[in-house]
């Protein structure tokens, strides 16, 4: 079987590889099952429940009109760079020198040697490489993948008349994969501008691109679906379409049938990089946000809250009341931070932004994303078994985050404990919380991602420090009639929680 790929101009996303198969047999045995009973009692049984009235659809009509239309607006994007590699030898030779102890005799004669091959200039690599891109203003900005024009020390543009001008890279935000080019010296350039509206699954769609330097090609389907999540970004919220795809139309526009932008195409699900009518456009609303903030600072200003966030699972949200599994868990409120300095903690769960409700932690990213620095929003929480609000002033994210992980002092083992979730639990020497030293396979702790080597933080949100901590919590939460219990747990520094379902007696 082939691997499936999600395919960009010049990146490769691995994915395993999926079968559907639909069976219409169904339908044929209720035709059949009804012509052999023709009484009214068995002709009832077959009758539909609720009928559906069926919409007037317009039959389809041409293209042409659009495509002559929109087509001065669609350019050709061509980039040359340099990418700076390691030499072959010199990646031999280091994969090849052992890992020696400092006090060892060999070690100054193969670092002598490493120092020989480090002294060598990288080898460099040129390449060219094309996709496409549409304008947006008549001087001169067009917008395409920041994949695209990655690393590239000159850009061309290629309009579809075929002439060509030097473009200047104005910005990149490789978080939503879009770029901003400028042409100068351009004042009447034909442009085409953003849809005001989502478009709804169904509706007609045109894709204009470049695929495989093929300048100018226009393919037409319909929206499959809206906000597909393909694994790639915390922003991921991409519009599906079965418009032919390739390598090449990435940075193109899709079109309504109103000539307005909805899409800029931006990956492929291939089994061998072409078109399977699978692809993946950023919608218009994420588009014009992002190229508004480039073209304004050649950078994207987001809204900084400064937590760590998990989905809420059901078995999360039976274990602290909550009726839906809605929402963002935080794990974590970095010091300091704006969600820090309003009061939010670990446990909370935010399930909705300004009385926008919040289906999971990737909503409540690009949510507060979405938002500007400065910004103050109120957060809709759940605490305690009830609802609270908190208003949060938004900061900007810093540069870097400092890491949580924890150097831990093994110490002597302490006398195993175990518990009756399945789970042995010891203290985690000078380290908070409870080191998970066995776990029972079968247990539906084991079931739920938990293992050896994990610690335990909160129980019911409260801290444990000790086996007999962590059994009287759950003992707790059994005789308040809850069928699971809240579970914080901390693996490589990472913490996470997760609703343990409880056997009751």
């Amino acid at each position: 079987m082939q691997p499936i790929f999600f395919s960009r101009t010049r990146r490769w996303i691995g994915a395993s590889a999926l079968a559907l198969v639909v069976s219409l047999s169904g339908g044929a045995a209720l035709l059949v099952a009804t012509s052999q009973h023709a009484n009214a009692d068995a002709a009832a049984q077959f009758s539909p429940v609720a009928q559906i009235n069926m919409p007037s659809v317009a039959a389809p009509v041409g293209f042409a009109d659009l495509v002559t239309a929109v087509k001065p607006a669609v350019v050709s994007i061509v980039v040359q760079g340099v990418d700076s590699q390691p030499t072959a030898d010199q990646n031999s030779f280091d994969s090849q020198i052992p890992d020696l102890p400092d006090n060892s005799p060999l070690k100054n004669f193969f670092d002598q040697f490493r120092r020989q091959n480090g002294n060598q200039s990288p080898q460099q690599h040129r390449f060219m490489a094309a996709g496409s891109g549409f304008a947006i203003s008549s001087d001169g900005y067009f917008v395409t993948n920041n994949h695209v024009v990655a690393h590239a020390n000159k850009v061309t543009v290629q309009f579809s008349n075929g002439d060509q001008k030097t473009g200047t890279i104005v910005g990149t935000d490789a978080r939503t994969d879009l770029a901003v080019i400028k042409v100068d010296g351009l004042t009447d350039q034909p442009f085409v501008k953003f849809a005001d509206t989502s478009p709804r699954v169904g509706d007609w769609v045109m894709a204009v691109g470049n695929p495989f330097g093929l300048g100018g090609t226009v393919t037409a389907g319909i929206v499959s679906a809206l906000d597909r999540n393909i694994g790639d970004t915390s922003d991921d919220s991409y519009m599906q379409i079965d418009a032919s795809v390739n390598s090449g139309n990435s940075g193109g526009p899709d079109f309504n049938l109103k000539g307005e932008v909805v899409g800029v195409n931006t990956a492929i699900f291939s089994p061998n990089g072409g078109s399977v009518g699978i692809a993946f456009a950023i919608p218009s609303a994420t588009v014009k946000q992002i190229t508004s903030d480039l073209i304004k600072s050649g950078k994207v200003s987001r809204g900084f809250l400064g937590v760590e966030i998990q989905d809420v699972t059901s078995d999360i949200a039976n274990s602290v009341g909550l009726k839906q599994a809605k929402g963002a868990v935080v794990t974590s409120a970095t010091a300091g931070s704006p969600a820090d300095t309003a009061g939010l903690k670990s446990g909370d769960i935010i399930t909705a932004v300004d009385g926008q409700s919040i289906a999971d932690a990737r909503a409540l990213s690009r949510t507060i994303g979405a938002k500007t620095p400065g910004t103050t929003v109120e957060l809709t929480i759940w605490r305690n078994n009830a609802e609270t609000k908190l208003s949060v002033k938004l900061g900007t994210p810093a540069n870097s985050v400092a890491s949580n992980s924890q150097t831990r002092n093994s110490g002597n083992e302490p006398a195993v404990v175990p518990s009756s979730v399945g789970i042995t639990v010891v203290p985690n020497s000078d380290a908070p919380g409870l080191l998970i030293q066995d776990i029972d396979p079968n247990s539906v702790a084991a079931s739920k991602g938990l293992a050896v080597g994990d610690t335990i933080l909160e129980v019911n949100n409260k801290p444990v420090t000790n086996a007999q901590d962590f059994q009287s919590a759950i003992d707790a939460v059994k005789a308040g009639g809850h069928s699971s219990v809240l579970i914080k747990a901390e693996r490589n520094g990472k913490a996470r929680f997760l609703g343990l379902p409880l056997a009751q007696k």
